[in-house]
């Protein structure tokens, strides 16, 4: 049980271990993947889709179930209210925790259509990623977009699109040669109770304020950045029709809702569809939020950084075990060998993660973690960057950084290497 509240083996052992930047190269990489894991297969993606909305579809008939045999309790069997009221709700809750990451799935599943690996077609691609994310509230083609952007720039301070870390001068502290302690205590220390309200809101609304606001989006962009609008400096001209098209899903779902709901009535609304869809961006947002963001990872200025250095720089977890490798489709699992091979299909990434230990040796990033513990200490730890250095770690609220550099670290050469794929 105290593991649950301990940081892991691995984590332990790269925090205590000075960062270099890798001596592997980007062909390296690419020799040990055998060929036939980029090979991708409707047929089989059509297995996991249907396999995604069989479940969503059984959960929901089941939901409508749950108030009925819990007033059966009291009706049929003579049990007391109380127990009825008890059965309902520990009803409602597994509902709501397992169609929000079965829905969570439909998202991923999404994902990986905007990465082209659904199928060889392009548009069978989109009108899947289409399809399953407007059902969620998500706008495909705009998301699209910036996640593209997002692995072209993984972690580079200057051009990364997601959970870009603000720096000394953004919070405006006072420089490292003169601050005290109590200068970054002001800032960042809190009381655990608006902590936990801070980390609520960003699990529950994080990804709708991000959508709107580009909230811990790249500063370049100007004030009232959001993921809407066509003509958004988000987005390059010929992509704004898809926005629009992203814009128009939405809308079309958002009718379907609301007549839907006039037919079943508010309180099933809430129930069978907002809370699943809210905890769904609870999953969506913890797992993204992690993979980057982390007391042990660099991130990257210009100088320093490159397409394999930036890949690297993310964490696999085995978040939620099983459910979370068969419902999220690897993504938390396999996010290295994703973002190295991000045309390789789900289904084909454990093999490339195997592949990908054998050559990086201890440069491969895993956290077992408990995943809410890992939560709370990047929320608490990883506060701010400086404004200088070409590579940097995140610094906590007494000013001082999990992990140091080596003293060679700024003498690997930079190989600025595109994926190839």
């Amino acid at each position: 049980m105290l593991s649950l509240f301990k940081d892991s083996p691995e984590y332990e052992a790269r925090k205590a271990r000075p960062f270099s930047p890798t001596k592997v190269t980007i062909s390296e990489v690419h020799a040990v993947v055998p060929k036939h894991l980029f090979q991708k297969s409707f047929f089989t993606a059509s297995l996991y889709i249907a396999r995604d909305v069989l479940s969503a579809v059984a959960l929901y008939k089941l939901g409508w179930q749950i108030e009925p045999l819990a007033a059966s309790l009291v009706t049929d069997y003579g049990a007391p209210a109380y127990v009825g009221t008890i059965a309902k709700w520990v009803g409602w809750s597994v509902y709501w925790v397992s169609q929000s990451v079965v829905l969570a799935g439909w998202w991923c599943m999404a994902h990986e259509a905007g990465h082209g690996n659904v199928s060889n077609k392009k548009w069978l691609n989109n009108l899947t990623g289409f399809l399953l994310h407007s059902f969620v509230l998500a706008p495909y083609f705009a998301w699209r977009s910036t996640h593209h952007s997002h692995h072209k720039a993984t972690v580079s301070i200057e051009r990364d699109e997601n959970y870009v870390p603000r720096t000394r001068s953004d919070f405006k502290l006072p420089s490292e040669s003169v601050a005290r302690a109590v200068d970054y205590h002001e800032l960042f220390e809190e009381t655990p109770i608006y902590t936990a309200a801070r980390m609520l809101l960003m699990q529950l609304l994080g990804w709708q304020i991000y959508l709107c606001l580009d909230t811990m989006g790249s500063p370049r962009h100007p004030k009232g950045t959001n993921h809407f609008n066509p003509s958004s400096s988000l987005f390059k001209p010929h992509e704004r029709n898809g926005i629009i098209a992203s814009n128009i899903g939405l809308t079309v779902m958002s009718c379907f809702l609301y007549m839907w709901t006039q037919t079943v009535g508010v309180s099933a609304f809430l129930k069978l569809y907002f809370v699943p869809y809210i905890l769904l961006n609870h999953w969506i947002v913890m797992l993204t939020y992690l993979h980057h963001s982390d007391p042990t990872i660099p991130m990257y200025r210009n100088r320093q950084w490159s397409y394999l250095r930036g890949a690297l720089s993310t964490v696999d977890r085995p978040l939620l075990g099983w459910a979370g490798r068969v419902y999220f489709h690897n993504v938390s699992h396999d996010h290295i060998a994703h973002h190295l091979f991000s045309n390789i299909a789900w289904y084909n990434q454990p093999y490339v993660t195997e592949e990908l230990k054998k050559l990086l040796g201890e440069e491969y990033n895993s956290d077992s973690t408990n995943t809410f513990r890992a939560l709370y200490r990047t929320f608490t730890q990883c506060c701010f960057v400086e404004d200088e250095g070409d590579i940097v770690f995140y610094k906590n609220q007494d000013g001082k950084a999990a992990r140091e550099l080596a003293p060679d670290a700024l003498d690997r050469p930079t190989v600025v290497a595109k994926k190839v794929d």
